[in-house]
């Protein structure tokens, strides 16, 4: 099989971001007057009071402390809790097309790769700003690509199931070198008058380059050795929003439309079958925990990073082996594990190995085994 290389990633953070403090602060205030409003149904028992958020409650609950977003003020106004993200005229780029070009041409800066050398384009994410035209085909037609891309989605695994696709497409030879992209606008689908994850998510795009290592140029490359994708189908977490919801009216507006999720059961299940699917990754492949020099984790939850790191490796990770970024950016769904290879593999020498693994909704995991060459 060709040997298929990650030979560049980039990084679009939003320029405004929102601390625990802030999300707070709103929140309760949207509680005060809610329970004003509803006093009289509250007190005849018919309602039950909504009840205050606190900081130390969201960072023991998720170890997050601040989120980055596309748009402050409309989330943290008590009365509408939503981004203010205007429609753009159809002329214009996409919000999601705008973030992907930011992130993508990081990414072609660091493999040395112009949009002639690139012939696929995959948007990989857990939420699309449209149904068609693709996401991906805007990417591509904005960047100047030529040949084909395609929009993906499963959920906060859709990086790594990319990975998979493009990694797939190099080595049948549907394509050269393949720009994968994950702009996530997670605070569109959050609930942010939910107590229980109004904190949750972060706003953020990521972009990976990969090519056959006989193209690459890149001094920075990460050889793909294995990659492996499972889905479980589960309900704790779902989000029904869709087309078909007009054809019932009852439903417009509902929670069940935005980031729903049973969280101790997630925990419960997840955490077992990520490690399980880890760990025979890397005995199939005659590896040994202690040969992995890093974990490069989903970013939704520093308890479910710790256990699942400390099953793999037989005992406690370092921060070092198992970096987070949550604290600062929050889950941002498929984005998060490319966050953290990112911002941390700059120390990897040669032959280091470490793996980059994602899971979420469906329930979908994904786990790459990289080599830095």
């Amino acid at each position: 099989m060709t040997d298929i290389v990650i030979s560049g990633t980039g990084l679009y953070t939003p320029a405004q971001s929102i601390s625990n403090a802030e999300l707070v602060d709103s929140f309760n205030k949207y509680v005060d007057l809610h329970n004003e409003e509803n006093a009289a149904a509250i007190a005849a028992g018919d309602q039950v009071a909504l009840q205050h958020s606190s900081t130390e409650f969201i960072e023991k609950a998720s170890g997050i402390k601040s989120r980055y977003v596309i748009d402050k003020n409309g989330v943290l106004d008590p009365t509408r809790m939503t981004p203010r993200i205007p429609d753009r005229p159809n002329e214009e780029h996409s919000v999601m097309c705008e973030m992907a070009i930011a992130a993508a041409s990081e990414a072609m800066t660091q493999a040395g790769k112009t949009a002639q050398d690139i012939d696929a384009v995959i948007v990989a994410a857990s939420n699309m700003q449209r149904a068609y035209p693709a996401i991906a085909v805007e990417v591509q037609d904005a960047l100047g690509i030529t040949g084909f891309g395609f929009d993906m989605n499963v959920a906060c695994s859709s990086a790594t199931f990319g990975i998979q696709q493009a990694r797939d497409s190099i080595a049948n030879g549907s394509a050269r070198c393949v720009l994968m992209v994950n702009p996530e606008i997670c605070s569109g689908h959050l609930n942010f008058r939910d107590r229980d994850s109004h904190f949750i998510f972060g706003d953020v795009c990521t972009a990976v380059i990969l090519e056959s290592a006989e193209t690459a140029t890149s001094a920075d490359q990460y050889l793909i050795v294995d990659s492996k994708l499972q889905t479980i189908y589960s309900n704790n977490i779902r989000n029904n929003f869709g087309f078909l919801n007009r054809g019932d009216d009852a439903g417009v507006g509902q929670p069940d439309k935005l980031f729903v999720q049973e969280g101790r059961k997630v925990f419960k299940e997840v955490c077992p079958a990520v490690a399980t699917q880890i760990s025979q990754q890397l005995e199939k492949l005659s590896l040994t925990p202690d040969q992995l020099k890093r974990l490069w984790l989903h970013q939704a939850n520093l308890s479910m990073n710790q256990l699942i790191a400390k099953r793999v490796l037989g005992r406690d990770a370092t921060a070092q082996e198992s970096p987070t970024i949550l604290d600062e950016y929050a889950n941002t769904s498929s984005a998060g594990s490319v966050i953290a290879f990112h911002k941390h593999r700059s120390d990897f020498m040669r032959d280091d190995i470490g793996v980059l693994c994602s899971f979420g909704a469906g329930y979908s995991i994904g786990s790459v085994i990289l080599k830095k060459l």
